[in-house]
């Protein structure tokens, strides 16, 4: 299943996490996973809170250009090699990946990733096809 992720556009100035971040404290909201890619004018945070639909409204309400889009989740094999073991699934299916980012926390041998990629039904095919779990809604404990 797909985990829907949300985009912020940020100005490159000095407290704008710190912003963002009250932003979701004031509202209950938790961070499940985050990331950011910056150039010199600008950023993009991407994050996956536990309640979507309010992180949106809440952003925009604050004057936040946000959007959502899908990604994937998938367990990965916290060991040396194996990143490299399901990116190569992957890539032999011809799954382009935008980019990826890992989520907050750890599960015994396992890590977690988030991945755009564009077509997230067909790459979470892929991946249970060859026993890679995938993550869902509810493992993240997303409402």
């Amino acid at each position: 299943m797909a985990i829907r992720q949300i985009s912020v556009f940020l100005e490159n100035r000095p407290g704008q996490l710190a912003e963002i971040t009250r932003i979701l404290y004031e509202n209950d909201i938790n961070l499940r996973a985050l990331n950011i890619a910056e150039t010199a004018d600008y950023g993009v945070l991407r994050l996956i809170t536990n309640h979507t639909s309010l992180t949106l409204d809440k952003l925009r309400e604050a004057g936040y250009i946000a959007n959502i889009s899908e990604v994937i989740g998938a367990a990965v094999p916290d060991r040396p090699g194996g990143l490299a073991s399901l990116l190569s699934v992957i890539a032999e299916e011809g799954i382009d990946v935008g980019y990826m980012y890992s989520i907050l926390g750890h599960t015994g041998d396992l890590s977690y990733m988030i991945f755009r990629v564009t077509d997230c039904q067909r790459a979470e095919a892929v991946l249970e096809k060859h026993g890679i779990r995938t993550l869902d809604i509810q493992g993240l404990g997303i409402h």
